[in-house]
């Protein structure tokens, strides 16, 4: 833990709006902004002058780009990175989730300004993620060339006492680039409808979809109300409700109060699953704070779906599988490497000429 101020260097090249971010940081006493650069140069030289815990960076600069100034970093002195992105430009969000797979541990909006009726919400919520992101201590990559070398072991799964028909994903803080890994690394056309639910930062999640679907070579959408999911997309929840699944492999997106302080939650999706599916689904909880769906993972596992859980060594922030392997929720726990053998595993029991998406 740190127990002295949390030091932060601030990376924007508007002088105004490093301003508005020290301010708002500076408001809480745990931090210490200890200086500020306009370019990704000033940002790499700043790093050997004031020492910082942890970098706010934004991603639309001249010159270096908050990719390629994350990338450089991570390569050189690698501590903390979390994209602050007042642009939901198509092109900049995209190169957001290249930072991210670059080692940047967490992507957030820089909150509005005062005045503004969600002002106190984004500034609360920035508070908070810099304050976890601190705190770790190893950034990760996850590399094409560090999977094939991680996954080494034979993912063996038992028999299911059912046909499985979907699999389901719950993640958090440092969930995209495990997302890009396991999809990545799975076969295409991959026989089973995967249904996310990852935790970002309202305005994020299209860009995230893009970015998945563009890098992973499945195809991957924002889940729509009403339609059928079908054996080797991706359906990511989007913004501002509740996604489930019925029995009939229907989506359906509601107004269902927040869950965890969360709309979408991973325990509403596992709950459904859970209800719906019971043995004949798989379900995996990724890194994230918090504890959302962990609970809901004990849930399916009892009705005998396969679970699985991100191991610590490989989690940005281990809240939500750490509290899932606390409850006994989870069958397998592996790295992204292992959780994606095991997908793999499984999907070569399931019968080609058979569809998922019906009972």
């Amino acid at each position: 833990m740190i127990s002295r101020k949390i030091k932060v260097l601030v990376v924007d090249d508007s002088a105004v709006s490093r301003d508005f971010i020290a301010h708002l940081l500076q408001s809480d006493p745990a931090f210490e902004v200890v200086g500020g650069a306009h370019s990704g140069v000033e940002a790499i030289a700043a790093l050997g002058r004031h020492k910082p815990d942890v970098v706010t960076m934004d991603i639309h600069m001249p010159g270096m780009d908050g990719y390629e100034v994350t990338r450089q970093i991570m390569e050189t002195q690698p501590l903390p990175i979390i994209i602050v992105s007042g642009s939901y430009d198509p092109v900049d969000v995209e190169k957001t989730f290249r930072a991210m797979e670059a080692g940047a541990v967490a992507a957030i909006g820089k909150p509005a300004g005062v005045g503004h009726p969600n002002h106190a919400a984004g500034v609360l919520k920035l508070i908070n993620i810099v304050k976890a992101m601190a705190e770790v201590r190893v950034v990760r990559r996850w590399t094409k060339q560090r999977m094939a070398a991680r996954a080494t072991e034979t993912a063996v799964l038992p028999r299911a006492g059912a046909r499985v028909r979907l699999v389901v994903i719950g993640a958090s803080t440092g969930g995209p680039p495990v997302l890009h890994t396991v999809l990545a690394g799975l076969s295409k056309p991959f026989p089973l409808p995967i249904v996310i639910v990852q935790h970002i930062s309202s305005g994020f999640v299209q860009g995230l979809v893009d970015w998945l679907k563009n890098t992973t070579g499945m195809p991957v959408r924002l889940a729509r109300h009403g339609e059928l999911v079908q054996p080797g997309t991706a359906y990511v929840a989007p913004d501002g409700g509740q996604l489930r699944v019925e029995t009939d492999g229907r989506l359906v997106f509601g107004l269902e109060p927040a869950e965890h302080g969360l709309r979408p939650s991973v325990s509403f999706l596992f709950r459904s699953i859970a209800k719906n599916y019971g043995s004949q689904a798989v379900g995996v909880l990724l890194t994230g704070m918090g504890r959302d769906g962990a609970e809901e993972l004990k849930l399916m596992r009892d009705c005998g779906a396969v679970t699985i859980a991100q191991d610590e060594a490989s989690s940005i922030v281990h809240g939500m599988p750490g509290e899932a392997i606390r409850l006994g929720a989870a069958v397998h726990v592996g790295n992204p490497e292992r959780i994606t053998a095991l997908l793999q595993s499984l999907a070569a029991t399931v019968p080609r000429q058979l569809s998922t998406a019906t009972p």
